[in-house]
């Protein structure tokens, strides 16, 4: 009975692990997505004509006041009606990335305006351009403000995937729940094993932000 029961465990994590190729696949294009909206509304924030600022800024209200599940129910299910069909996986993408990317561009926002503005006016004094301010002074110390913060960010979009179950996305989640519908008595093992598989990708991705910021704070005395 014992070999049988762990064999059955096995054969269960097996299944498991497979269809967590789609909950890293969606996480890792989600998250290279939220970075990409996230820095360039949050530099948007700090741009000097209104209507450019109130426009992003009520795009981030509007993504970070309600929530993400209607947010993905929006995408995939209503645009159809304005003709607008997106697949499962890329609805997922889409909803997931926008609503991350409203929150990382606060983060990113404060970043930036936590350099102090006599470094800025140095360099300004010192004929640097827009763009070698950017790459030597200000992204360099914006970046190490910023890393903290959007890993939490990516720890929280990882747990967020799994919504996409909800629209029938055959990603961790979704496949352990069909898998207890088929045998309900294996609820309690697939369930603790799904925990465990989510618990194991947060750690690998966090661990890689906290490396980042290490390598950031190479030098810093």
């Amino acid at each position: 009975m014992g070999v049988i029961k762990i064999d059955k465990i096995l054969n269960i994590l097996l299944r498991l692990v497979d269809a967590s190729k789609v909950t890293i696949s969606l996480t890792i294009v989600a998250a290279l997505l939220a970075s990409v909206i996230a820095f360039v509304s949050g530099i948007l924030l700090l741009n000097r004509h209104k209507i450019i600022r109130f426009l992003v800024r009520t795009y981030v209200e509007i993504f970070r006041g309600t929530s993400l599940l209607v947010q993905l129910y929006w995408i995939y299910f209503v645009l159809p009606f304005f003709g607008i069909e997106l697949p499962k996986f890329t609805a997922g993408v889409v909803a997931i990335a926008l609503n991350y990317g409203a929150y990382s561009a606060e983060i990113v926002r404060a970043g930036f305006l936590s350099v102090p503005k006599e470094q800025i006016e140095a360099a300004k004094a010192l004929n640097f351009t827009s763009s070698q301010r950017m790459r030597y002074i200000i992204f360099p110390q914006a970046i190490r403000i910023m890393l903290p913060g959007l890993g939490n960010q990516m720890i929280e979009l990882i747990k967020g995937t799994a919504l996409v179950s909800l629209i029938g996305l055959e990603d961790l989640t979704y496949s352990g729940v069909i898998m207890r519908t088929n045998d309900i008595a294996d609820t309690f093992i697939i369930f603790i094993l799904i925990l465990l598989i989510y618990y194991a990708i947060s750690t690998i991705f966090a661990s890689g932000f906290k490396l980042l910021e290490k390598r950031a704070n190479v030098g810093r005395a």
